[in-house]
Parts: structure tokens; C-alpha cells; sequence
């Protein structure tokens, strides 16, 4: 067969159920071979939209995602979705074309060094030199990029490899991923300092979403009564309805739930990613004493040194601890999940216009059911969605938080929706991101993905400009202008609403949530209340 028709019948072993992309001459040979294939190509705008959908396609399924790309401006515009999935630890395979060989010892053109260019954001990358070597390539490329920590893998095609044929050569198997048993000594220390500590407090990271291991550490919190707060990656890993659940961590200013870190003599890592938050925000000093329970050992932090390491199964870690830990009771928590709670609620019905973000969520909270998706991109809304949204499953927001990049969240929408048709998906977006990735708009028309999309309008880079008057008391470079969103909507075939009262927000939600198409629905915001919220927290005391 075609060495592009042998890539096609790897990728269906892989498991692969879409390919992302924007067509090229370098891989049109893939393109045909993919023709034919039960794999579904889905066209995108931007090769930057293709790879942040294989990224969310990689998180929501555990399975790399797969985007595809052809040489120079291709290749290089996948830069930042590759990236985002590095960063935020989620798997995805891009797949980029390449000149015939014949060219590439020379200058020619929209030649560059492709391999090396991606290199520094890839677990593993290589160009495929030869078609017989694609079996072991796209192996390797999916089993990489899936294993603790998953990341981005990425695999080059030269066009005249792509049309070589091969002979004698077919699919490996897909190895199941297994990870070692904890160390029996490592489990029974861990016990001994969580029964010896006065006030223990569990941080949940991406890796215990990840690891589909949030069922045992609800049993694990349920049994020892060990509070719990969770990284923005790891929202929905404990139910927010949890009385133990201290909700987000995250905003680099001092918040409620930071409080439970300052009285904390123990602090209980399980699938924790510094790039989630920083230790130094809840361990200033240096000084406390932590466990880390993950799939591998952790990264090198003068903030974050554990006294022990769990390493393999996060499930079966917790299984094994929770049989060692005592049963503990820390009153003090149910104090501070009060107020974390009520500053969640605040402004919940509140009828001032601009609307506060804090209305928005708890609207759109009141539309989604508990196992219904919330994308948030990047901005200042983005704080309130993961300090005030009440989520209970994992994988019901999605943000991207260790790479953090602008312009994720339509394009995450589009693919939960292709993943999840049967859920309902409400993407909320800034007006400053909405617009780097818009033209997704067309890609989610055209697929028949219906959700709605709320762009916070405050006409201006709102989390930048926040940090700006937080620190110079003055902003720049942060504020623009901003299309008529309902006719932008409009021209690319969907409905746009205009919300103009905080009443009108609830409805139009309800309404297009039943639509067969997506919508824009414009909501001037009150950007006053970000910096209300930092003068709130500066003068912060936490409850007794």
C-alpha cells in the first residue's frame, strides 16, 4: 500500500475518531488516504483552532487527539495548541508534511526546520524518513504522548514518503499503559504523617482527572474527613456540594481557600502539577511538610519538597492509604467553606448593569446539569467561572490554565460537543480571546454543533488591564474596540442576542440551548468588580 495509506490504518488502530486540520499540497496524499477512512476529517480555519480541538479531544477521552498541518506557516501555526496540550498535560499526536527530501538540504520555500521547531513543546517528535518505519513511529508518538504526564507528540511526513509504497507492514498492537505499585514503606510513612498531623489538607491537580481517579479520592475524603481543595485543571474532582470541598485555588492573590493552607501542618499532593499553581503561593516559607501522591515523581521545587512520594496508581495509592488513616475532625473548615460559599453566591440575582460576572455564572450554573460541560477560555472571566461556578463531575469545565492560552475556548467547545452531542456545552469566552480563534464560528455552523457562546464584554484585555490597576493603579495597551457581535454572528449564519438587562441573560441561554446552531450572546460586563474583588481579598483575614 501507499506509506499514507498505511499512516490512516495506524491512526484507526490507534483508536482515532477525528482528525483536525487545514489542507496543504505536503499532505494532500494523507488527505486522500483519510478520504476513505472512518475517521472523520474535520476542516478547521486556523491550524491553531485544529490543534486546540485535538487537545480537548485528548483530555475528555484519555486517547490522543489528533491534528494535522501542512509545512512552514501550517506546521508553525499549530505552535500554540501544541503547546497548550504540553502544558496542560493533555494527549495529542500532530501530524505536519514536509517538502521531498530532495529540497530540504537547501533553501527553498516555506522550508524550515519543522522537527526542531517544535521540539522544545513535544514530549517526542521525529520525522518519518522512511514508510516502513510508520508502524513503530505512530506507536510510539500515541503511547508517549498518552503516559504519565501526557503531553504533545508530533510526527513529520515528507510528501514524497507519503506517496512511497510499502510492503509487508501493518498496524502494532496498542499496549495497555501500566504504572507500578506504590512502595508498601512509602504508604504506611504516608499514614503515619497524616495520622500524626493536626491539620492536613488535600490539593487534587489535573492528575487525579487524568487518571480517572476522582471516585477514590471522594471515598478517600469521605473516609479520614480531610478537607480538600483542587487546582482549576482538577475542578469537579470532588463535588463542589462536598461539605469538605474548599472549591478552587489558583488566583495568585490570597483567597478563602488559601486560609486552609495557612493553618495547614500537612499538605496532601494528589495529581498535582506545579504549572497548576505555583507552590509558593500556599508554601511561602518553604516549610511544610507534604506527601505527593502521582503517577510519577514530582518536579524540583524549593516549595515543594515532599517528605514522602506515592508513586504509581493514584487509585490504588488511595486505596491503600485510606485503610491506614484515622478518621479526623477539623472544624474549623466548616467555617471557612462558609464564606467560601457565600462569596460564590454573592450578586447571584443581582440587577445592576453592566452585568457582575459573578450573575453570569450563577446563570449559567442554573442551565447545565450535572454532567453538562462549561469551556471557559482565558481571562479575567475565567477567575470567576473557577472560583464561583459549583461544579460536581470531573471533565465539566474545561480551562486551560498551565499553558493559559487565549483563543482555547471556542475551538474546546466545538470539540467536548463532537465528543459529547448528547450534553449540553456552553462556552464562555472575553471579548479579547473570542476574536483570536472566531473564525471557528464557520467550523462549529458547518459540524451542526449547537451551543451557545457568552463573550464577556468589557472592551478590553480584562485580566491584563486588572493586573494593570491592581499594581499602577493605570492601564495600557489593554483596552480596544469591539465589533457589533450580534451582526458578526449573523454574517457567519447563527443568531446573536444582545443582553441589556440582568434579567435577559437566563432566558437566551434557555432558549438557544434548544437550537439546532450556535449563538452569540453579547453581555456587557462590570470589569469594576475585578478590582472590588482585589481590594476585598488585599484586606483578607482568614476565619477563625
Amino acid at each position: 500500500m501507499k506509506a499514507s495509506d498505511l499512516l490512516v490504518r495506524c491512526l484507526e488502530h490507534e483508536g482515532v475518531q477525528f482528525v483536525f486540520g487545514v489542507s496543504g499540497e505536503e499532505v494532500m496524499d494523507v488527505l486522500h488516504s483519510l478520504r476513505s477512512s472512518r475517521i472523520k476529517y474535520v476542516t478547521t480555519r486556523h491550524e491553531q483552532g485544529a490543534a486546540f480541538m485535538a487537545g480537548v479531544v485528548g483530555r475528555l477521552t484519555g486517547k490522543p487527539g489528533v491534528c494535522l498541518a501542512t509545512l512552514g506557516p501550517g506546521a508553525t501555526n499549530l505552535t500554540t495548541g501544541i503547546a497548550d496540550a504540553n502544558l496542560d498535560h493533555a494527549p495529542l499526536v500532530a501530524l505536519t508534511g514536509q517538502a521531498d527530501r530532495r529540497k530540504t538540504h537547501k533553501e527553498s520555500k516555506q522550508i524550515i526546520d519543522v522537527v526542531s521547531h517544535l521540539r522544545p513543546i513535544t514530549k517526542w517528535n521525529a520525522q518519518i524518513g522512511r514508510g516502513e518505519l510508520i508502524p513503530e513511529m505512530v506507536r510510539k508518538a500515541f503511547k508517549l504522548a498518552q503516559v504519565e504526564k501526557p503531553g504533545a507528540c508530533h510526527l513529520e511526513l515528507p510528501s514524497d514518503v507519503a506517496e512511497e509504497e510499502v510492503e509487508n507492514q501493518r498496524p502494532l498492537p496498542v499496549q495497555a499503559i501500566t504504572y507500578p505499585h506504590p512502595d508498601e514503606g512509602a504508604v504506611k510513612e504516608a499514614a503515619r504523617l497524616i495520622n500524626e498531623a493536626r491539620y492536613p489538607v488535600i490539593l487534587a491537580g489535573n492528575g487525579v482527572v487524568r487518571g480517572r481517579a476522582t471516585k477514590y479520592l471522594r471515598e478517600f475524603v469521605r473516609h479520614t474527613q480531610i478537607p480538600v481543595a483542587h487546582t482549576f485543571m482538577a475542578i469537579g474532582c470532588v463535588p463542589a456540594e462536598e461539605e469538605l470541598c474548599l472549591l478552587s485555588v489558583g488566583l495568585q492573590q490570597h483567597d478563602y481557600a488559601n486560609c486552609g493552607f495557612d493553618r495547614a501542618d500537612l499538605v496532601i499532593g494528589v495529581g498535582y502539577d506545579l504549572a497548576d499553581y505555583g507552590p509558593e503561593a500556599w508554601n511561602p516559607r518553604g516549610d511544610k511538610k507534604i506527601i505527593n501522591i502521582d503517577f510519577v515523581s514530582s518536579e524540583v521545587d524549593f516549595h515543594y519538597c515532599p517528605s514522602v512520594e506515592l508513586m504509581g496508581n493514584i487509585g490504588e495509592s488511595l486505596c491503600l492509604l485510606k485503610d491506614l488513616v484515622k478518621r479526623k475532625t477539623i472544624t474549623p473548615i466548616k467555617n471557612l467553606r462558609g464564606y467560601i460559599l457565600r462569596e460564590a453566591e454573592e450578586y447571584a440575582m443581582d440587577e445592576s448593569f453592566p452585568i457582575k460576572p459573578q450573575r453570569v455564572v450563577q446563570d449559567v450554573r442554573k442551565v447545565l446539569g450535572r454532567e453538562d460541560i462549561l469551556v471557559s477560555d482565558v481571562g479575567a472571566h475565567m477567575i470567576w467561572v473557577a472560583r464561583n461556578y459549583m461544579a460536581q463531575e470531573p471533565l465539566t469545565v474545561l480551562i486551560s490554565f498551565g499553558f493559559a492560552s487565549m483563543g482555547f475556548g471556542l475551538p474546546a467547545a466545538i470539540a467536548a460537543k463532537l465528543i459529547h452531542p448528547d450534553k449540553k456545552v456552553v462556552a464562555v469566552v472575553g471579548d479579547g480571546g473570542f476574536l483570536m480563534t472566531s473564525m471557528e464560528l464557520e467550523t462549529a455552523s458547518r459540524l451542526g454543533t449547537s451551543f451557545p457562546i457568552i463573550i464577556f464584554r468589557d472592551d478590553g484585555y480584562g485580566l491584563i488591564r486588572w493586573k494593570q490597576m491592581a499594581r499602577f493603579g493605570v492601564e495600557f495597551g489593554s483596552t480596544f474596540k469591539n465589533p457589533d457581535f450580534v451582526q458578526y454572528a449573523r454574517a457567519f449564519g447563527m443568531e446573536g442576542y444582545r443582553v441589556e438587562r440582568p434579567g435577559e441573560l437566563l432566558p437566551i441561554l434557555q432558549k438557544a440551548l434548544k437550537e439546532d446552531i450556535p449563538c452569540l450572546i453579547d453581555v456587557p460586563i462590570d470589569f469594576e468588580e475585578n478590582l472590588r474583588l482585589s481590594e476585598k481579598l488585599g484586606h483578607l483575614i482568614c476565619p477563625a
